[in-house]
């Protein structure tokens, strides 16, 4: 990707005959890990002991992320879907589920795996995230809870759905997969509503493989959780709880707690190539960014682009096959919604609840490669290429 491969300007992008930018496929995420040394600094100790799951390097872990997050108890899991579905299980929820179907379908799983109704509300037209106005909308006598999702790393309007949650005696739980290093006006993520679930899956800015996170402030939360992680069992051989082998192993925490050193340089990283990206093409119309509030920090899991074709002149698919072609990944994070899925289809009526405007959203993002070793000529090079493959495509119908 250096710039000896760039095209001049008056060569045609690969569509349309031209060759491609770059001359080999790049990856579209790419973590950056801590030095391997650290790692086994740290796990060296729970491998001589024998004692590689859940024991004294996972109690670290959980302790250091609890004061960085300013909450008061962190509990380790092996994902974030186990965390979503021991949490959603220790609340005792019946009934419907509020939640947003333009997400990942992990979010959407927990809710069907603990035997509750999805309702799905609509995602806002500017940040895509649920829109608390549309969770008022599907609330029923029904409704046991609301299950907001930090999309790509950009919080939620907390205190708006914190409101309404106290309003109506509802749970309200957070899927916080995208957002660690993310702040709602100025407060880490992960002190807000009953609790909030993390992913530390390789595609996340905090890294432990595999592995996830569940933060509150309720103590007899974390207590069921802890024990739900470990079959129910609280020590006594005698579950109290319906749980799962939901632990983390030693390696996974020694790897992110290697890596939490790291969490700030990667949000100012990553904010950095989404100004380049968004700089460059705010100029294209028919191309919109994702809202971010002034007092909010996005860590920019993903960094995405909304397409709008009767504008832009191409729609979401030519300009992925188009970037597909120069040998640039991308996704479509996340298409289709939930709704329009085969698990989650029986449980939307459109003539009951109106969810166009997810269906707008999803049908128009495209997320382009984002990670912290991605060269700002890189970045660069992709954003020119997207506007001057619109250019090109503009121009050919024009003549």
């Amino acid at each position: 990707m250096s710039a000896s491969e760039r095209r001049e300007e008056n060569e045609l992008p690969a569509i349309h005959g031209g060759q491609p930018l770059f001359s080999q496929r790049f990856r579209f995420i790419r973590p950056t890990l801590p030095a391997l040394d650290s790692v086994v600094g740290q796990y060296r100790t729970a491998y001589d002991n024998g004692l590689i799951t859940n024991a004294d390097i996972v109690g670290k872990f959980e302790a250091a992320v609890a004061e960085r997050l300013q909450v008061k108890h962190c509990v380790a899991v092996s994902s974030c879907t186990s965390g979503l579905m021991l949490v959603l299980r220790a609340l005792g929820l019946q009934g419907e589920v509020i939640l947003p179907s333009f997400t990942f379908f992990a979010t959407g799983h927990a809710v069907l795996w603990n035997g509750l109704k999805p309702v799905f509300a609509n995602s806002e037209a500017d940040t895509w995230n649920i829109s608390p106005a549309d969770i008022e909308k599907k609330i029923t006598k029904a409704t046991s809870a609301i299950l907001a999702v930090h999309l790509y790393g950009n919080p939620c309007d907390a205190a708006a759905l914190e409101a309404i949650a106290r309003r109506h005696n509802l749970k309200l739980v957070f899927d916080a997969a995208h957002a660690f290093g993310s702040e709602y006006r100025g407060v880490p993520i992960g002190s807000f509503g009953d609790a909030e679930v993390f992913s530390l899956s390789p595609t996340k800015l905090l890294v432990a493989g595999e592995g996830g996170l569940v933060t509150t402030n309720d103590a007899k939360l974390a207590a069921a959780v802890r024990a739900m992680r470990n079959y129910g069992d609280m020590g006594a051989y005698n579950p109290k709880f319906l749980g799962m082998n939901a632990r983390m192993t030693e390696f996974n925490a020694a790897l992110a707690l290697s890596g939490l050193p790291l969490m700030d340089a990667k949000v100012r990283r990553r904010n950095a190539i989404s100004k380049m990206y968004t700089e460059i093409l705010s100029s294209l119309p028919g191309i919109r960014f994702q809202s971010v509030h002034p007092d909010d920090t996005h860590p920019y899991k993903d960094y995405s682009i909304h397409v709008t074709p009767q504008i832009l002149g191409l729609n979401r698919e030519q300009l992925a096959e188009a970037l597909r072609l120069e040998n640039i990944p991308t996704k479509k994070y996340f298409h289709p919604p939930l709704h329009q899925q085969f698990l989650y289809s029986r449980f939307h009526d459109c003539q009951v609840s109106d969810l166009t405007q997810t269906e707008y959203i999803a049908d128009g993002i495209l997320s382009l490669p984002i990670y912290e070793s991605l060269s700002d000529e890189a970045v660069r090079a992709v954003g020119e290429l997207i506007r001057q493959i619109v250019h090109s495509s503009c121009e050919r119908k024009a003549s």
